[in-house]
């Protein structure tokens, strides 16, 4: 098989900087963030593209603050809906094959199972609004694309819950953290993998199955019990450690609603790209071994 080449827009975010990681010989993966590719800058993604001549484009770079975006709706909007329909835009000029990213946040957590691509959206806040506009936007656009919804990721990069709960742990014995949301903790390299199956696999002409998947790690936990798992590697390995308090949602009051079921049904990626991610307890180990090495200071 040709190598292809593989151009994500976003460097900074965890999953950006998985996927600048990742070694494989059949594909070549070329991250590029501001200002080299800039979401809010229609002319930087046209030449990037020009430059790099890829195979495939990946939407990594999004506005991501949650809660931000409650106070920031209209820096939500430009990065999560005008900027991506702007770079699917440019990818159809060139037949490009697009992959977006976007999130559970685009549900309300109501069902009593995990979401499949074809459940009603409803989301709950600003942020969850803007992603699903702009997966609308994206896959209106530009034939050739596929909307991929992740969902609680986690790695040694940036910001995430992991490193939040470590760094904490440092100087509080005791967190109260919520055991009513539900979903499928991912590890971002393994994510990045599957992004990189499904863009080789996207790359070929005869590719029909365009659309909405969902990529999320095997098996769920709440966050409660996903902090507890973070503190029993922690705590083997010499880390920070603090007792969990398991608390409700409501108890603990923030500017964005979340949904209390963010569980993501994977079967339908699996099918399609052979993209079964492996379980997240199995990743936890080792994210949680390289982040107490590191200090888990942001």
């Amino acid at each position: 098989m040709d190598t292809r080449r593989i151009l994500v827009i976003g460097r900074s975010g965890q999953l950006a900087q998985a996927l600048a990681e990742i070694e494989t010989q059949h594909a070549n993966v070329i991250c590029l963030g501001r200002p080299d590719a800039d979401l809010t800058q229609p002319d930087t993604l046209k030449a990037a593209i020009d430059r790099i001549e890829p195979h495939v484009v990946i939407n990594a770079a999004a506005y991501t603050s949650v809660d931000g975006a409650e106070s920031e709706p209209g820096a939500a909007k430009l990065l999560n809906v005008e900027g991506p329909k702007t770079l699917a835009e440019a990818c159809a000029l060139k037949d490009l094959p697009l992959i977006h990213i976007s999130t559970d946040c685009v549900f309300d957590g109501r069902l009593d199972r995990p979401y499949r691509e074809t459940d009603a959206c409803n989301p709950l806040g600003v942020y969850g609004r803007t992603k699903l506009d702009g997966e609308n936007a994206v896959l209106e656009t530009h034939k050739q694309s596929l909307v991929v919804r992740v969902s609680w990721i986690f790695s040694r990069f940036a910001g995430n819950f992991v490193k939040k709960m470590l760094t904490l742990a440092h100087e509080n014995r005791e967190l109260r953290v919520v055991n009513d949301q539900l979903g499928c903790p991912t590890h971002a390299e393994d994510l990045a993998n599957g992004l990189v199956t499904m863009g080789t696999a996207i790359a070929a002409p005869s590719f029909a199955k365009w659309g909405i998947y969902h990529l999320a790690g095997s098996g769920e936990t709440d966050r409660a019990s996903q902090a507890r798992a973070i503190f029993q590697h922690s705590a083997s390995l010499g880390g920070p450690t603090a007792k969990i308090a398991g608390i409700a949602t409501a108890d603990y009051p923030t500017p964005a609603q979340r949904p209390l079921n963010a569980r993501l049904c994977s079967e339908k990626a699996a099918a399609t790209f052979g993209t079964g991610l492996p379980h997240w307890r199995e990743r936890l180990r080792s994210c949680v071994e390289e982040l107490v090495r590191d200090g888990t200071r942001p």
